[in-house]
């Protein structure tokens, strides 16, 4: 049988600096969509706390369940790529579209059987498997070559991060990396184009791969900016992720618009009305 490569859309090139426009994008579409976004936050925060709460005794475990927390992010960020959209056709960005966003596909399921409707929950299972190896490996890592146990965040920072003998933040920094950086080339613009269009999950993740691939030096500063207010977010108690998490859920929105010109892969659903304001 010949392989027939799935028909990709366009990617496109662009300038170092733009992802800086996508943060001050994403800070304009926070504040247009109001308690709405920042509720996303506020539930994303929690449910990092919650991660902290039941885990803060066994570190080994925290650490990895907080950064496998992240690898599942553009999963959770869907109704903010949602709101955005909305933002974009100058149409209302509510909880309706939030509602809609997250219910939608189960009210005629029946129908929808197809591989190219059920892609946007195979993604998040890939994301969530990914977090739960990384989660997996982390805990043994951190249990099996500490040099004494890991109960508190205190230990991590004393045993593990300032340690000096040893090597063990180095090789679980370089694990983390290892798998960040195929998670990030797959991810960074699959889900906001899987909401947008109706494109398979294959196409989804090479328009992904070959976003960063045709803009390296640009997509490697978008990557550093989400590594540091994430940071920044778990660094202020989690506090910070309140207003973090949205801005880069509906920055990466505009990552997508800007990468990708997705008019030749038909739209995932039918809108009433002309589109307003927004790029094809």
């Amino acid at each position: 049988m010949r392989f027939t490569p799935p028909r990709l859309p366009v990617v496109r090139t662009i300038g170092l600096m733009q992802p800086l426009a996508w943060l001050a994008l994403g800070w304009r579409d926070m504040a247009r969509a109001g308690w709405i976004s920042f509720a996303h936050g506020l539930a994303i925060t929690l449910l990092g706390a919650v991660i902290m709460a039941v885990a803060y005794n066994r570190f080994w475990l925290l650490a990895g369940a907080l950064s496998g927390f992240l690898v599942v992010a553009p999963v959770l960020a869907t109704s903010l790529y949602a709101l955005s959209r909305a933002l974009e056709r100058s149409e209302p960005a509510n909880a309706a579209v939030v509602l809609k966003t997250w219910l939608n596909w189960q009210n005629s399921h029946v129908n929808k059987w197809g591989n190219d409707y059920w892609c946007m929950v195979q993604f998040g299972v890939l994301l969530a498997l990914a977090a739960t190896g990384w989660v997996v490996t982390s805990a043994a890592l951190i249990t099996l070559l500490a040099p004494v146990p890991i109960e508190t965040p205190r230990d991590f920072l004393l045993h593990v991060v300032l340690a000096r003998e040893g090597w063990l933040f180095e090789l679980w920094l370089a694990l983390g990396s290892l798998m960040a950086a195929p998670i990030f080339l797959s991810s960074v613009v699959a889900m906001p184009l899987l909401l947008d269009r109706r494109a398979s999950l294959r196409q989804a993740i090479l328009t992904s791969w070959q976003s960063v691939l045709a803009n390296p030096v640009p997509m490697a500063l978008w990557a550093a900016l989400i590594l540091g207010f994430t940071l920044l977010g778990l660094g202020s108690l989690l506090l910070g992720m309140v207003a973090v998490m949205p801005m880069l859920g509906h920055a990466s929105w505009h990552a997508y618009r800007d990468l990708v010109d997705a008019s030749s892969l038909p739209p995932r659903e039918s809108y009433k009305g002309p589109a307003q304001g927004g790029r094809s």
